[in-house]
Order: C-alpha cells, then structure tokens, then sequence
C-alpha cells in the first residue's frame, strides 16, 4: 500500500501537500519555482471522515472534488459548523469579508483559533475581519450581512480561477472590501447580534503569499486524474486548493491550475529524475521534477472557454 494524497493544507503562510498511508500521515512543503510531478495509480478511494479510515475502501468519482463515499461525506458533514450542526458550540468565531476578484466579495466564519487559515484555504486574495462573538452571534451577522450587502456565502472556485491573472493593483483590491465594511458596520443596532464585538478594518492581502504577483494567467484546468495520468510542472502559485503549474511537454504549454482536491483518494508515485522513486514531497509526487513531463490528464480551456481532452 503507497501514500494516499490527501490534499492542500494551509497551516500557516506555506502551502503543504498532506499525505496518509493507514494511520501515518505526512506533510510535504510546498516551495515557488520548485518543480512539482506525479502519476495516478490505480483507482481513487474514499478518504474517510473526521480523521478516520473509510470502513469499506469505497471507489470515489475521480471528477468529484469532496473524495468521500456517501456514508462518509454525511458523518463529516454531521460535525460541520457550516451545516448549522453545532449549535452549541463554545468557542469564539469571526466575521470576515473576503474578496476573489472584483465584483467577488464573501462574507463568512471561522473559528478563532485558525487564524486566517481559513481564508488562504478559499484562495481568499484581500480579507478583513468585521466581529468576534459566540457561534449563533457570529451565524446570525453573517446571514443579516448577506441580505443587507447583497453578497453571498460562497463563491465558486471556477469564478475565482477565471481572473486570477488579471487582478488590480493593491489599492484597487482593498477599495471593495473597505467599502462593504463601511456598509456593515453601518448596520450595527439593525439586526447585528449585541454579543458580536466589532473588530477594527485591516486588509490583508494575500497577492504575494499565493505566489500570484506578477504571475501569467493560466489557460487550462485539470478536470480529472486518471490511473497512468501524469501532472508535472514548475510551481508558480497557490491559492486555496489550486496549484499553478507552468507545463511544456505533449500536452500543450502554458500554465494549468490543479484543485488538488481532484488528488485526494489517490495514491500518486513520482515523475522525472528517478521516475517511480518519489523523489521529494514524502515518498510520492516528485518535487524535484522538471516542467517537461506535462500533462496527460484531461483538462477544461479557462482562458478561451472550449473543452480539451486529455492525451488518453
């Protein structure tokens, strides 16, 4: 049995890629400018919930980017804060407002003690907190703020992916934000919870911690790992669970974004020097290969809107 990958971590200002194998778990470091290369094996399981193994293996969609059986995506969701499951839930949360792009601005929640984990998990590139407060108090700000601001609670990642290359100057992408501050902090006594503290505007911009200053815009997407499937690269950026790969090789040139949470459930062997060797993030995608392997996968056209395959 290999390492299964189980996705992009955002502990702290790094990216990491997480690994299992049984009850072992790994983490390998992810570093700009580094080459990045693996190939899929086999097929793609289930990766349990709540830290635990899936009980019967399950084989999982390979285009689903959840990587869970039913049973195990309905106990996680049964812990989840976002499902309004934990009503009684003691700790603090936050209010923030996050902003993707222009015109793409969030409001949402998160547990105090994650920091802005959180926000660099959505690929959030400005944010600013609004509030601190219990559970309900935080839940409730959220739910008035989106009905008074008109913005909502989730943004699709496609919609994020799609002007990535294309983001204003600094002052620019914190005007939305401060704006919409203005606006909510406006609000308080008219339906804002008296047990939310209001915290004072910072914007915080992600720009240069993702890796995207100066980065080019990237042209294709993978759709879908397969078994034999190779995806290898020259890492630009990261942002949220995507990777930026800047790829030559048969499958075409420029730079594809990879939602790694397409990797999770797979167990995934090295590419380039020392092929099948697992030459550096752990035992299993190579961190040492070079950009020419490419991409054999199938892929989506997000700079000109078609649909292109993979080489198999």
């Amino acid at each position: 049995m290999g390492w299964w990958c189980t996705g992009l971590r955002w502990p702290g200002e790094v990216p990491e890629l997480g690994w299992r194998k049984g009850a072992a778990r790994r983490v390998s470091v992810l570093s700009y400018g580094a080459g990045l290369g693996f190939r899929a094996v086999g097929e793609r399981h289930c990766v349990g919930a709540r830290g635990n193994v899936c009980p019967v293996g399950a084989v999982v969609p390979v285009r689903s980017t959840g990587a869970r059986c039913a049973e195990c995506a309905r106990l996680d969701r049964a812990h989840s804060v976002a499902a309004d499951t934990i009503a009684d839930d003691p700790r603090t949360y936050r209010v923030y407002l996050a902003w993707f792009g222009p015109g793409m601005v969030k409001v949402g929640i998160t547990g105090e003690e994650r920091g802005a984990a959180r926000l660099r998990e959505q690929g959030a590139v400005v944010f600013s907190w609004l509030g601190r407060g219990p559970l309900m108090a935080a839940r409730r700000t959220e739910e008035v703020l989106r009905a008074a601001l008109g913005v909502p609670d989730r943004i699709p990642y496609a919609r994020k992916r799609a002007v990535r290359g294309t983001l204003p100057g600094a002052g620019e992408r914190g005007e939305e934000v401060a704006e919409l501050y203005r606006r909510a902090v406006a609000l308080e006594g008219d339906g804002w919870p008296e047990s939310l503290e209001r915290l004072p505007f910072e914007a915080v911009d992600h720009l240069g911690l993702f890796g995207l200053e100066g980065a080019p815009g990237a042209v294709r997407a993978v759709s879908a790992l397969a078994d034999g499937g190779v995806v290898a690269g020259r890492l630009l950026a990261a942002a949220g669970p995507d990777l930026h790969l800047a790829t030559t090789g048969p499958g075409g040139g420029g730079v594809v974004v990879l939602d790694t949470r397409l990797m999770s459930g797979w167990e995934l062997s090295g590419v380039g020097a020392g092929e099948g060797e697992g030459g550096g993030t752990g035992g299993d995608a190579d961190a040492g290969a070079g950009a020419g392997a490419g991409v054999s996968v199938p892929t989506i056209d997000i700079g000109g809107g078609g649909v292109q395959g993979g080489l198999f």
